[in-house]
């Protein structure tokens, strides 16, 4: 019989871009969406109020990961500052058991970079060198057990926003 409640540790997971295992990173942080509200008052109903959910607002993610000699994020980012177009991508989070097996997957869609850091350097210190990424995105998809192709049904529509069966 499955246990309902698989837990499984925060430190084995990937990354893809565009369904895509693109780098092995430490850290991953920031997942997550606030539904907005807005009271309302209602004349004669003292004892409660009625409210209605605004836009969701979703957190940006940072993902850290050690210095290489891949550029291929400063690339990304260098592209968004030259306003080349079709710089979005969906992103999975994909985490894993001890088994290997995928647990979920998070799917950032319509992510784009809109930060970029490298650590301080220091010659006194001996531990690795980190670079990080923060991503925006326009939605969020999480799914049980899958993830790798989640990415390949979003895709930009006319109006210039990632489409998909949400």
């Amino acid at each position: 019989m499955t246990d309902p409640f698989n837990y499984v540790t925060t430190n084995r997971f990937y990354v893809e871009i565009d369904s895509e295992i693109s780098a092995s990173f430490s850290e991953c942080s920031g997942i997550g969406v606030t539904l907005k509200t807005q009271s309302i008052v209602e004349g004669g109903v003292n004892g409660q109020q009625r409210f209605f959910i605004d836009n969701p607002e979703f957190s940006n993610v940072v993902l850290k990961r050690g210095i290489t000699n891949s550029v291929d994020f400063w690339t990304w980012i260098k592209a968004v500052l030259n306003n080349q177009s079709k710089q979005r991508r969906n992103v999975s989070i994909l985490l894993f058991n001890q088994a290997g097996d995928t647990m979920q997957a998070w799917t950032l869609v319509g992510a784009i970079p809109v930060g970029w850091k490298a650590d301080a350097l220091q010659a006194s210190a001996d531990s690795v060198a980190l670079e990080e990424l923060t991503l925006a995105y326009e939605g969020l998809k999480i799914e049980k057990e899958g993830g790798s192709d989640t990415t390949k049904h979003d895709k930009r529509g006319d109006t210039g926003y990632f489409a998909g069966d949400n």
